[in-house]
């Protein structure tokens, strides 16, 4: 019997010790890159007028199925009304008629500082066996936060909503592909507000921008210090 629980805790030990070292990282840090597009009165098509965007991040994993982060994004976007279909009106709230159409483009930018909650398909970790962590998994994510855009000059309500894959590279390693679409309560992100005269609510006629990054983070902050000595 005493020979059975020996062989049975020098099996289970060492997976014991892989779980432990494997948790245990309370944070990461790092950043992504990728491309993002604007969506508003001047451009009415997903990912079409795709431009450069950047982005850091600060994460707290609550466990292996979520975590919170803390996103500082830089999205590039532009528009143009020879990319919609819609008629714009010269001066929409003028009493004489027109059928000269409004002639308009911006290139700017929009910051966003967001923070999201994330929840994993299934749970992550880098060491497969014993509890059955998950290198490789989806997620979802939602969050509230800030956006600024240059081009109106406009601050607004942002509130992000998005998928994404990420990947276990090494013990301290992750890698993902990230995909949020950033709701905001503004009209103004491409500088023209209202531009058929008709007052907007809630997110109904509102400037969006989504971005879909490419990130590498590093994981830090052990749970178990004495752990981690070693590494």
């Amino acid at each position: 019997m005493y020979r059975i629980l020996t062989i049975i805790a020098i099996s289970v030990l060492p997976l014991l010790a892989k779980a432990q070292e494997d948790a245990d990282y309370r944070m990461e840090i790092g950043g992504g890159i990728g491309a993002s597009f604007y969506l508003g009165d001047l451009n009415n098509t997903m990912f079409s007028n795709q431009r450069p965007a950047a982005a850091a991040y600060w994460r707290y994993l609550f466990d292996h199925y979520s975590s919170l982060k803390v996103n500082l994004a830089y999205c590039a976007i532009k528009g143009s009304t020879e990319d919609h279909d819609s008629y714009y009106p010269v001066n929409p709230q003028g009493n004489e008629l027109s059928t000269k159409p409004l002639k308009g483009r911006f290139a700017s930018s929009a910051v966003s500082l967001t923070c999201m909650y994330e929840i994993n398909a299934f749970p992550y970790g880098y060491y497969q066996d014993f509890f059955g962590h998950k290198r490789l998994t989806p997620f979802l994510q939602i969050g509230l936060g800030l956006a600024y855009a240059t081009e109106g000059k406009e601050a607004a309500l942002d509130f992000p909503v998005g998928i994404g894959l990420k990947y276990r590279a090494s013990k301290r390693l992750n890698i993902s592909l990230d995909w949020a679409m950033h709701f905001t309560t503004s009209d103004k992100l491409d500088g023209l507000a209202d531009p058929l005269g008709i007052k907007s609510e809630g997110f109904k006629n509102k400037d969006h921008f989504g971005a879909t990054l490419l990130t590498l983070t590093y994981s830090f902050a052990p749970r178990c210090p004495n752990c981690n000595k070693a590494k």
